[in-house]
């Protein structure tokens, strides 16, 4: 395995922001994985795990260790009953995998559609969209523990999913770098259809839509709010969603709907947040004093999504910072709330 030097990481991130790492290598298989952290834990270097780069803020100092980007490919299944279980590389391309597991008319991931990265990062923030979350199906993931040296396989229960977390980025973050993902789908399943967007598109149809049909019209969706990676348009250099959705208790929630009331406003309710108690982080935005296309310097508000924060062609990362940072103060201010960013920030 070739061990790179002052590699540039902007190119290998959708925000295109950021500096160097120092030391850089892409692994294709576990042996690979095992030999680049043996190198960082050589040299005492701090080891950073680098997906799809859909998800990253990098630091404009880069990364002053090794970046190691998981480069492991293939996909297997096996039928059991009326489910599939599929083991996926963590460097498989996630839509990818999306595509061929709705060809095979398995039914679990057809919401989580045209979201970019690879397979790997999926479990680390439990990715989620429109209903669906990884931890619905993922059986199990094979991983390095870092600690322990050697290879482990985590059931489902033991990864600790919770609302965009996992025990990969909270309680045991660094611990385990991602090898291998499991996936339990429903053959033949029908179609999850809880997110208002999907019910509007669906409600003229005379028959039931398909599993490709649900795919299309979610990718037709985020592609309309700017979230799906579209060469040339610059709404797409960006990490996706930059907030997350407020988890509220239920005091809180009564001090945002007085608050709401006050201004002659009304929280809105959709079904696929209240089944967590969970409140629209882009109606806070908006509701803010940020519209669609606002921009500090280089760094705006996506035009199609409130959520969505764009380098439009020259902003730093620092300038993303600076917009994210904004945004939270005034959210603060308005609503009582404070947003917890969605990306991993790298470098900082």
């Amino acid at each position: 395995m070739t061990i790179q030097e002052h590699i540039p990481l902007a190119p290998l991130t959708t925000l295109q922001v950021g500096g160097a790492a120092r030391y850089f290598a892409a692994a294709a298989s576990e042996d690979e994985v095992r030999e680049a952290a043996q190198f960082a834990n050589s040299k005492q270097l701090p080891l950073f795990i680098l997906g799809g780069g859909s998800n990253l803020v990098v630091a404009d100092s880069g990364w002053p260790g090794l970046v190691l980007k998981i480069a492991i490919g293939s996909v297997t299944s096996q039928q059991e009953e009326d489910t599939v279980s599929f083991d996926v590389g963590a460097g498989v391309d996630w839509d990818d995998f999306v595509t061929q597991a709705v060809a095979g008319n398995c039914a679990g991931l057809e919401c989580l559609s045209g979201i970019p990265g690879s397979v790997g990062g999926t479990p680390v923030q439990n990715v989620g969209a429109y209903g669906q979350e990884v931890s619905d199906t993922i059986s199990s993931v094979r991983a390095l523990d870092l600690k322990q040296d050697r290879i482990v396989v985590l059931p489902n229960q033991d990864c600790a999913f919770a609302y965009r977390a996992s025990i990969f980025n909270t309680t045991e973050r660094g611990r385990y770098i991602i090898l291998r993902v499991s996936y339990r789908l429903q053959q033949d399943g029908v179609p999850s259809l809880k997110y208002a967007d999907l019910k509007k598109h669906f409600s003229a149809w005379a028959k039931p839509p398909s599993l490709a049909d649900v795919r299309d019209a979610v990718r037709q969706i985020r592609l309309r709010k700017g979230m799906l990676i579209v060469p040339g348009d610059d709404d797409c250099r960006s990490a996706g969603s930059f907030f997350k959705n407020p988890v509220l208790s239920e005091i809180q929630f009564q001090d945002l709907r007085l608050r709401a009331e006050s201004r002659g406003l009304k929280i809105p309710s959709y079904p696929a947040l209240a089944a967590q108690h969970k409140v629209s982080a882009a109606w806070l935005v908006e509701h803010s004093g940020f519209s669609k296309g606002y921009a500090l310097g280089p760094a705006r508000i996506s035009s199609k999504h409130a959520l969505a924060l764009v380098n439009s062609g020259q902003a730093s990362a620092a300038d993303l910072v600076r917009l994210k940072q904004q945004i939270q103060n005034k959210v603060e201010e308005h609503w009582g709330i404070m947003l917890d960013p969605e990306p991993v920030f790298v470098g900082f």
